[in-house]
């Protein structure tokens, strides 16, 4: 900055305070303006009387550029991808062998209806079980979270889960066998294998979505120059946006898989899914371990949960207000409390609190996308097939959002932006909702029209007309609009989501308030359980009719209590570049804190 304005503090003796509106700071004193000649391609831009100056390159904007150039996303660093690959591998594997669950459960061995399946327990006890593990999923990333924040660090708590994981995924496969079926182990197997794969999936998935955005360590907006010579803001906030993007391109790539288990389960049988699955998280395991050395982390800080729950109290026992739980306050009033900590990490706690009055409308939205995984899987079950396994239409999701995420990135947003409509979280998040709510609306009419067609009417395939193997005579195609508003409605609210998570947190807990927003996964979960006596016919239809006006009015009341977080976004993102920095993930030792804390003894 020394080619822009001269030293102030050579002009005046004393410290000088910012210059106002008149070009003057509080000393006194007016703008000397520039003293030095300015390089070639360099070229201040007077704007106005004020002589205020455009950034160089690589400066930080002013408010002026921030709100008049365009945004763009900063080069995503390789090992952002590396990672990226981890979870695609790990998300193949959950899909995989999680896709053909609805079956596997509520179809018996050999069924007469020619429906592949295990256990034969029935649709609701398919669902229940169903919306169970995805409930055990999304409880246990907290413990995850806590183990990785305070102790071992994200990496260490990731590959340690993972053989966990492994073990689950070994228990399920061999109790899916047919030998292991016939005699009666497959139930007990499959309770097994979802309580342990539960618990791997916590260490994993707390972890993993943070540490894909702490691999990109820009904080703070930059100019540059286009080769078109258009000057744009490189923005944090778009580069995190879009390696979310890419984060949730390659979950739903990998949850593809249950295309194939779909497909294995009918011609081979349900152990060849499961091993395809155990074979793929195999690869995303060694793909952690090779590339140990290229990982960017943020080291385990020791108390840090049990810090910010303490400051929590403090803030609870002074009228609700955190402003009591900073040191500075403290010092001012008499410390009544220990506070080891800054005002800043108060700050930081505020800003997740935040976060969280805003996922507490998440639970709605994750009962309505649940009902992809199980009974939109149950209501193919009574349509015309055409030869096709009814758990295969699933897949209409995840390729819509392969299809539409660069279709977003690279051309919706960017048009957006570009005549000045920024399309922030609380926007996003908001027409997620109303997306989830026309998917369910729709699904109401698919109900609508399966009960008024023969030849068993609101009662399929339980009237002596079928015989037990005659679908209602509407074409499983009709459910194709409800998967794809689903898998819309997932770019901008479930996306949007880990990324207001990660921007949101402090830095030594981003792993646990991740974990607070899949939490918010559980209790959708939780509510589909409750609903499982309506998962039934003739009770569908108003199921998805009462979901629907559900999702829509969260949606309206979510946009009214948040839109005004939208104004200062860019103030709360702020906080990120003053806490403490990433590191080498070989710059913290394999048992994290807990080996700090045997050397310092």
């Amino acid at each position: 900055m020394s080619e822009r304005v001269a030293n102030l503090a050579e002009v005046h003796a004393t410290e000088v305070q910012p210059r106002d509106e008149k070009n003057e700071d509080m000393a006194g004193g007016t703008d000397p303006g520039p003293v030095e000649t300015v390089p070639a391609g360099k070229e201040m831009q007077l704007a106005g009387e004020t002589g205020s100056l455009s950034s160089y390159e690589g400066d930080e904007p002013t408010e002026e550029e921030k709100a008049t150039l365009r945004h763009v996303a900063d080069k995503l660093p390789w090992s952002a991808f590396l990672v990226a690959m981890i979870e695609l591998c790990e998300r193949f594997a959950y899909y995989g062998l999680s896709g053909p669950f609805q079956n596997y459960i509520q179809n018996s061995y050999h069924d007469p209806s020619g429906v592949p399946g295990a256990i034969g327990k029935g649709q609701q006890a398919a669902t229940g079980l169903n919306d169970f593990f995805q409930f055990w999923c999304y409880v246990t990333p907290i413990g995850g979270a806590i183990i990785a924040d305070q102790y071992l660090g994200k990496y260490n708590t990731i590959l340690y889960f993972a053989f966990i994981y492994l073990v689950g995924i070994i228990v399920l496969f061999c109790t899916s066998l047919p030998v292991a079926i016939e005699n009666g182990a497959s139930f007990g197997g499959l309770i097994a294998a979802m309580i342990i794969i539960g618990i791997g999936t916590g260490g994993i998935k707390s972890n993993v979505s943070p540490l894909i955005a702490e691999q990109y360590r820009g904080t703070h907006m930059t100019i540059r120059t286009e080769k078109n010579g258009e000057r744009v803001i490189v923005d944090p906030g778009v580069t995190i946006q879009r390696i979310y993007m890419v984060f949730y391109l390659c979950i739903n790539v990998g949850s593809l898989s249950s295309i194939a288990t779909t497909e294995m389960e009918k011609n081979i049988g349900f152990w060849s899914a499961y091993l395809l699955c155990l074979c793929m998280f195999v690869v995303g395991i060694l793909v952690l371990i090779a590339g140990r050395r290229f990982y960017i982390v943020r080291p385990p800080k020791g108390s840090v949960v049990l810090n910010a729950f303490k400051a929590m109290w403090i803030g609870l026992m002074n009228g609700f207000r955190m402003e009591a739980a900073k040191p500075s306050y403290q010092e001012e009033y008499g410390r009544k409390y220990k506070t080891p900590w800054n005002d800043l990490y108060i700050e930081e706690i505020k800003r997740a609190l935040l976060a969280c009055q805003v996922f507490a409308f998440y639970p709605i939205y994750w009962v309505v996308y649940s009902q992809m995984l199980n009974n939109f899987i149950s209501q193919a079950a009574v349509m015309e097939l055409h030869g096709i396994p009814n758990d295969i239409m699933q897949n209409i999701d995840p390729i819509t959002i392969i299809i539409f995420i660069p279709i977003c990135d690279y051309f919706f947003y960017p048009a957006l932006r570009k005549i000045g409509i920024k399309f922030k979280p609380i926007t996003r998040i908001t027409w997620g909702f109303f997306l989830g709510a026309a998917s369910m609306a729709y699904a109401a009419i698919v109900q609508h029209l399966i009960y008024a067609a023969p030849p068993c009417y609101n009662a399929p395939l339980a009237c002596d007309a079928s015989g037990g193997t005659e679908p209602n005579h509407v074409h499983v195609a009709v459910q194709t609009p409800a998967y794809l508003l689903i898998g819309l409605s997932e770019i901008f609210a479930s996306i949007t989501g880990l990324e207001y998570a990660f921007t949101k947190a402090p830095p030594s807990m981003k792993s646990f308030v991740m974990s607070m927003f899949l939490l918010t996964n559980a209790f959708g979960s939780a509510l589909g359980i409750a609903l499982t006596p309506t998962a039934v016919d003739p009770k569908l239809l108003d199921m998805y009719a009462g979901l629907a006006a559900a999702a829509l009015v969260a949606g309206i009341v979510f946009w009214l209590l948040f839109r005004r977080l939208n104004a200062v976004e860019e103030s709360l993102n702020e906080l990120e570049d003053k806490g403490e920095k990433a590191v080498g993930v070989n710059e913290i030792p394999a048992a994290g804190v807990l080996a700090n804390k045997a050397t310092d003894v």
